[in-house]
């Protein structure tokens, strides 16, 4: 008896290691798919009813204005990336505190830091579309994502309006913002011959871009001006990673809604090389990396040169693993697939920028 009450608390324990096995194996094969799901608004968009706009008369409305008249000689629009999760909402509420932090601390100093030096900058606060509505390809999230544009096209024209036209232009957008600005080059810039005219450079960082029908020409040289910059990346020698980001890419069509890419083109500029071309850059040409998530507004952070070398290939910018274990994303799974708190190409892109200004002013 005692032995056959063993027998079946040996297979009870057996049975149940093997149940956590099969649970634990189970969860992390769908954990993205579960934090995802909890992301869901769990409303369609039609119906749903969004936060209320923001006021851009008003600095409440703005991440980043000047403070004062003075500083360098252009001016820098920046549209941020995705910082808000989702949950309730397809777009944010404008006072989202974990949204607004995450700009504060990691976003706006990583890749509105490099253009600090260069020029004034103007950052609004939009309803942005959830970090929900990036990772998946339904219509609803499409919507949301087309709806943000609303709101930087209207910042932009308040922008435009109450400040100075005579000074040079840098239109800087990342991750969604980029795709939001390359609606605003195509609509706003492009049909406008004074906006053109001061247009400096346009950077579209982690932003996918069509190269058969760019909203602005592509830059192709160093010294070049009015041109656009555009690359999304991929780890080197992970080409299905690449495929896969041209795949689910979206970019805007002529009647303003977002499409698939595929199998249409990429532009793919190395910042390295201050180029679109397919050339290789060395990691000895790479001025700088730097993570600079926590450092005030305005400092400079330390680089990290020679760190990662990068070529474009079939419209991804393929970049090696850098060294230094800073530069490595991290933190929580949503985290994990917003733009990373660091800054890969920080110290190239600022000089790229000082260069194209040099450039223009020169003209």
């Amino acid at each position: 008896m005692a032995a056959g009450r063993s027998r079946r608390r040996s297979w009870l324990l057996t049975g149940l290691a093997g149940l956590a096995l099969i649970l634990s194996l189970a969860t992390a094969v769908f954990w993205g798919d579960l934090n995802s799901t909890g992301l869901d608004p769990k409303v369609p968009f039609q119906t749903y009813l969004p936060p209320p706009a923001p006021d851009y008369t008003r600095l409440a409305a703005w991440r980043l204005w000047p403070r004062s008249s003075g500083g360098p000689p252009a001016d820098v629009f920046f549209i941020p990336p995705t910082t808000y999760d989702g949950g309730r909402n397809w777009n944010a509420r404008l006072g989202h505190p974990s949204a607004a932090r995450q700009f504060r601390e990691v976003m706006a100093p990583n890749y509105a830091g490099p253009f600090v030096s260069v020029g004034r900058i103007y950052a609004p606060n939009y309803r942005q579309a959830s970090l929900y509505s990036l990772t998946t390809l339904r219509e609803d999230a499409r919507e949301a994502r087309q709806f943000a544009y609303g709101d930087v096209r209207a910042a932009f024209r308040h922008y435009i309006e109450s400040g100075d036209g005579s000074r040079p232009l840098i239109l800087v957008g990342v991750e969604q913002g980029g795709t939001l600005l390359l609606r605003l080059l195509a609509e706003e810039v492009a049909t406008d011959p004074l906006l053109q005219q001061r247009l400096v450079v346009a950077y579209a960082i982690a932003t996918v871009a069509p190269a058969d029908a760019p909203p602005i020409p592509p830059c192709l040289t160093r010294d070049q001006v009015g041109c656009l910059a555009a690359w999304a990346s991929a780890p080197d020698g992970r080409q299905d990673t690449g495929r896969h980001l041209l795949e689910r890419s979206l970019v805007w069509s002529p009647q303003g809604e977002l499409v698939n890419l595929s199998p249409r083109p990429a532009l793919c500029f190395n910042p390295i090389l201050g180029a679109t071309t397919d050339a290789l850059a060395p990691a000895r040409l790479h001025l700088g990396a730097a993570n600079a998530t926590g450092l005030e507004w305005g400092v400079r952070p330390p680089f990290l040169s020679r760190e990662v070398a990068a070529h474009c290939q079939a419209g991804v910018l393929y970049v090696t693993k850098p060294k230094a274990s800073m530069l490595r994303q991290a933190g929580s799974w949503a985290d994990r697939r917003k733009v990373a708190g660091f800054n890969l190409f920080y110290a190239d892109t600022e000089a790229d920028a000082h260069r194209r200004l040099a450039s223009y002013l020169a003209r």
